[in-house]
């Protein structure tokens, strides 16, 4: 089959579903001079694939991601010991971090992006220069395996949290423990910094949530309410709040003055992995063994949106710094970027789907009205300007395999598998 066979066959795939394809599209840009004779959709298209613009595979089960503060780039940490960084853009590798002697726990960027740092079953802390990939220091204190990472705005400190059941600082320029805190009555799972760097809070299998003085290394408040494994801890931007993930399937967000509950956030439907606020604090994002990624109001408390796609746990999320991304990583080896923006800054309601397979679809004379027969027997005429349901014609159990308009558009005329109706 020679080029000129290969291209008008695929120009016949391609107009047959050009007309759904995205305008951003990489397709939609290539070919649309070059496809003719289909129907044009001015409003009704929409301009990118959706919310899960890209999926990164990975060779093994990933445990925590990350975003630069441009977000250009993402960090991984695996189960295979290496420290992946990814162009957000284009999903391709950037630089593979290896040194680790088990698997990477937690990883996170530094504030102006050029350092890496990682957390490891080794018992290590590693910071890694990613200019030039080298390991600036090596952090080796721990007794038992490091599960949580953080470090400070200038940074100057690391944090890091151990199954030892204790909290490092450290001092990155030194390379020492400049503090140790001890408090937590079982391992603990997850650290994080205010965003003044004056306060860390951490989560631990003990069930709490402990707020620490980051000079003094006190405990200021120990934040009781979760009744599993606390899994995952945040700070608000605004340094007022805190956002924890539990065991218990629960998220639950803390007033970090006073340390009650302000909001209990009940949806998922298995333990919550991971959570983060986005950069207004208006969100929360959160992770779950459920498979799914939440999106909560973090004033309201309801679900705003539930991204769905991985087909294992979700282990880490994240929030890019302008909002409208989220970064997700699970254990079945993905890591996956969702984009927001036209989601989350006009919620509307999701419109009727058919419960089953597409097997045609017709555009009236005038292109205004779009019917999709399906193998659920039922035939929708949608408006092709709004991309709303305007009619449902059910009866029939078999499957609809072509549809035709009347030359007026006041008629659809649909074959079934038996019979032909005409309506």
């Amino acid at each position: 089959m020679n080029f000129e066979v290969i291209q008008k066959h695929n120009m016949e795939i391609y107009q047959s579903a050009f007309v759904w394809i995205p305008k951003n599209s990489l397709m939609h840009k290539l070919y649309a001079a070059n496809v003719y004779r289909v129907p044009k959709l001015v409003l009704g298209l929409s301009n990118s694939w959706g919310l899960k613009e890209l999926v990164i595979p990975n060779m093994s089960q990933v445990r925590s991601v990350a975003f630069s503060q441009d977000g250009n780039r993402v960090v991984s940490g695996s189960n295979d010991n290496t420290v992946w960084i990814w162009n957000a853009i284009t999903g391709e590798v950037e630089a593979e971090l290896k040194g680790h002697t088990g698997a990477v726990r937690s990883v996170t960027f530094s504030q102006d992006s050029s350092r890496v740092v990682s957390g490891s079953t080794d018992k290590t802390v590693r910071i890694w220069n990613i200019i030039t990939d080298v390991v600036e220091a090596e952090l080796k204190e721990h007794t038992d395996w490091v599960t949580s990472v953080a470090i400070s705005q200038d940074g100057s400190r690391v944090i890091s949290a151990s199954c030892d059941k204790t909290i490092q600082i450290w001092n990155t320029i030194l390379g020492r423990v400049e503090a140790k805190l001890k408090g937590h009555t079982d391992y603990v799972t997850s650290v994080a910094f205010s965003y003044d760097d004056s306060r860390v809070v951490s989560g631990s299998a003990d069930k709490t949530v402990q707020i620490w003085n980051a000079i003094t290394g006190k405990v200021e408040a120990k934040l009781k309410g979760h009744t599993d494994e606390v899994t995952s801890v945040a700070f608000s931007h605004n340094n007022d709040r805190v956002v924890s993930g539990s065991a218990d399937k629960t998220v639950q967000i803390w007033n970090a003055i006073t340390g009650k509950i302000e909001a209990k956030l009940e949806g998922h439907t298995h333990s919550v992995t991971s959570v983060a606020f986005s950069q207004d604090d208006s969100r929360v994002v959160s992770g779950s063994c459920d498979q799914t990624v939440q999106i909560w109001n973090a004033k309201t408390g309801e679900v705003e949106a539930k991204l769905k796609g991985h087909t294992n746990l979700v282990r880490s999320v994240a929030f890019s710094r302008n909002r409208d991304t989220v970064v997700s990583a699970s254990h079945d080896r993905t890591v996956r970027i969702w984009k927001l923006n036209v989601m989350l800054d006009k919620m509307e309601a999701e419109p009727k789907r058919h419960t089953e397979s597409v097997m045609s679809i017709a555009f009236s004379q005038n292109t205004s009205k779009v019917a999709s027969g399906s193998c659920d027997g039922i035939v929708q005429i949608w408006n092709a300007m709004t991309g709303e349901v305007e009619a449902e014609l059910k009866g029939h159990t078999d499957w609809v395999t072509f549809l035709v308009f009347s030359q007026d558009g006041s008629r659809v005329i649909f074959g079934l598998q038996n019979d032909i109706i005409s309506i």
